[in-house]
């Protein structure tokens, strides 16, 4: 178990400030104090796997730690209450100014995302966008840059979430596969 796991982290009860607040099994903390049982579950993200006409897919450079400069999916955090298919628009929308017509569900893995020496474990969800329109695409919120890849064209060194780097893999396979039929 890493430093930053949450049983390792959290050391006060989050609804009273206890520090009578142990572990209670494998993820879960409980407080001595006011009887509160906090779980440490996953959380939901979404990534997209936005294509060229020519398949090659849009990595991009992430502007924010961690992994700051690396390569990754647009994508981001489900916020409470949101779809995973309202997520994804609303990121794209956010993070290039891409508006989403339709995409499609393609599957998951989990990752553990280390923010602020926390470790926040996730759920990550790949979206294949289907249709969208690119006018006035541009970089912003939390990346640097985007581009277009072939699969020769990239490093997967560059891609450090373990998440990411299978749903990008998974890509390039599927297209492989669609090709040789």
């Amino acid at each position: 178990m890493q430093a930053t796991h949450p049983l390792k982290v959290i050391k006060h009860c989050l609804k009273c400030g206890s520090v009578n607040f142990t572990q209670s099994g494998d993820r879960s903390l409980k407080c001595g104090a006011c009887g509160f049982h906090f779980f440490i579950n996953s959380s939901a993200a979404v990534a997209a796997l936005v294509t060229d006409k020519a398949g090659k897919l849009m990595l991009v450079t992430r502007g924010v730690e961690p992994n700051y400069g690396k390569l990754d999916l647009p994508g981001g955090f489900i916020d409470p209450m949101e779809t995973a298919e309202q997520a994804v628009k609303r990121e794209l929308k956010e993070e290039l100014a891409l508006d989403v017509k339709s995409l499609q569900y393609l599957t998951s893995a989990p990752n553990e995302y280390v923010f602020s020496d926390f470790s926040v474990f996730t759920l990550d969800m790949a979206f294949v966008v289907n249709d969208y329109f690119t006018e006035g695409l541009k970089p912003m919120d939390d990346i640097l840059d985007y581009k277009f890849y072939a699969e020769d064209e990239l490093d997967y060194k560059d891609i450090p979430a373990p998440s990411i780097k299978n749903f990008v893999q998974l890509y390039f396979k599927n297209l492989k596969r669609t090709k040789t039929k």
